[in-house]
C-alpha cells in the first residue's frame, strides 16, 4: 500500500497564486499525455506517486486528454481509488471544458449546457464529488461571454469546483472575463497558456501584467517547446520523436537556426550548472511572475529530473541579456 514521503514538501517551493487562499507547488503535474487510453496503468500510478512524494500537489487534466476523451480522467480516477484517496485533501485537482468531446452542437465551445454537462461527466470519471480548479478552455467567440462566465460563477456556487480558470485568453478576454466574474463574486483564479523560450506572446501581450491587475495567476504549459529546449534534438530528429510523427512538433520547425539557439542556449545553462531543460523551466519561474509551470512525463525519472530546478529559480541581469540575445 502506498504511503507518501512525510518530507515531500520539504522537497518543493510554493506560491500564492494571485490573490487567492490557495497555493500552487511551482511544478505541477499535466496529464495531457501519457495517462490515457494507450499506457500502462503502472507507469502512470508510478508518476503520480513520485511526483506527490516530492511535492507536486497539483494534477492538471481536460475532459478531452486521451486520446480517446475523457480516459485520462478515467485512469487518475482510478489512481485515486487504487492509493491515492487519503490524500484528496492534499491534492488539487484540475480539469477543463472547451474542446470538441461529444458530436452534435452542444459537445464543445462554451454554452452553459456544454459546461455544465462536461463539469458533471469529469466528476464522474474522476469519482469525485468536486475539483479544486475546472477551467474554460478556450475563448468562445459565438458565446455570450457573459453566459460562459455566469456558468463558471454557478458551477462554483454549485460546489461542484472550489475555483475557476480561463486557459488560452489573452490580455483584453481575460479582463473581460475577470470583470464579470467579480461582479458574480467568483474571483478568477488563473490563467492557463503556452509559454516557453520560443513562444513568447504573453510578453508581447503584457499577460503577465494583466494577471497581476485582476489578482489572478498563471499557469503555463509546454514549457520545454514540445522538446525543443532540451537535448533531444541536438544531433539530428530521433525515430520515435514527436518531430518525426509530426505530432505537435513539426520537423520543418526544427531548423538549424534552431538548433544553434539550442545550442547556445544549452551553454548558459551548463555555465549555471542545469540542464537545458532544467534551465528552461527555471527560465519561467524567473521573478515569480508566473505561479507554476505545468511540466509533462513518459517516467518518473523525467519527473525528478524536472524538479531539480526548484533549487536555482535565480538570474542574474547578464544571463537575461545573454538569453535574451540568443532568442532574438
Amino acid at each position: 500500500m502506498y504511503k507518501a514521503d512525510e518530507k515531500r514538501y520539504d522537497k518543493m517551493k510554493y506560491l500564492r497564486c494571485g490573490k487567492s487562499g490557495l497555493f500552487l507547488p511551482r511544478v505541477s503535474l499535466g496529464l495531457w499525455h501519457n495517462f490515457g487510453s494507450v499506457d500502462k496503468f503502472e507507469n502512470m500510478l508510478d508518476m503520480v506517486h513520485t511526483a506527490f512524494d516530492n511535492g507536486i500537489t497539483h494534477f492538471d487534466l481536460a475532459n478531452n486528454y486521451g486520446p480517446v476523451y475523457g480516459s485520462a480522467e478515467e485512469n487518475f480516477g482510478r489512481i485515486l481509488d487504487k492509493d491515492m484517496r487519503p490524500y484528496r485533501d492534499e491534492m488539487v485537482i484540475s480539469t477543463k471544458a472547451g474542446y470538441d468531446m461529444w458530436p452534435g452542437p452542444y459537445g464543445d465551445h462554451g454554452s452553459r449546457k456544454y459546461l455544465m454537462a462536461s463539469l458533471d461527466q469529469s466528476l464522474k470519471r474522476l469519482n469525485l464529488d468536486y475539483v479544486d480548479i475546472f477551467y474554460h478552455h478556450r475563448p468562445d467567440p459565438d458565446t455570450p461571454l457573459e453566459e460562459t462566465m455566469e456558468a463558471l460563477s454557478d458551477i462554483v456556487r454549485s460546489g461542484k469546483a472550489l475555483y475557476v480558470g480561463i486557459s488560452n485568453y489573452n490580455s483584453e478576454q481575460m479582463r473581460a472575463a475577470a470583470k464579470i466574474l467579480r461582479e458574480n463574486h467568483t474571483p478568477l483564479l488563473i490563467n492557463q497558456v503556452v509559454y516557453n523560450m520560443f513562444n513568447r506572446w504573453t510578453e508581447d501581450d503584457k499577460l503577465q501584467d494583466t494577471c497581476k491587475e485582476v489578482g489572478a495567476g498563471m499557469i503555463c504549459f509546454s514549457p520545454l517547446a514540445q522538446g525543443l529546449l532540451t537535448d533531444r534534438y541536438l544531433n539530428g530528429i530521433p525515430e520515435d520523436s514527436r518531430a518525426k510523427r509530426n505530432h505537435f512538433l513539426h520537423e520543418d520547425q526544427i531548423t538549424d537556426e534552431v538548433i544553434d539557439k539550442v545550442r547556445k542556449l544549452k551553454e548558459i545553462a551548463e555555465g549555471r550548472g542545469q540542464t537545458l531543460a532544467e534551465m528552461a523551466l527555471s527560465w519561467i519561474l524567473r521573478r515569480d511572475k508566473v505561479t507554476s509551470v505545468l511540466v509533462g512525463a513518459s517516467r518518473p525519472s523525467q519527473i525528478l529530473d524536472n524538479i531539480k530546478m526548484i533549487e536555482h529559480l535565480e538570474f542574474t541581469d547578464d544571463e537575461l541579456d545573454a538569453i535574451n540575445k540568443i532568442l532574438k
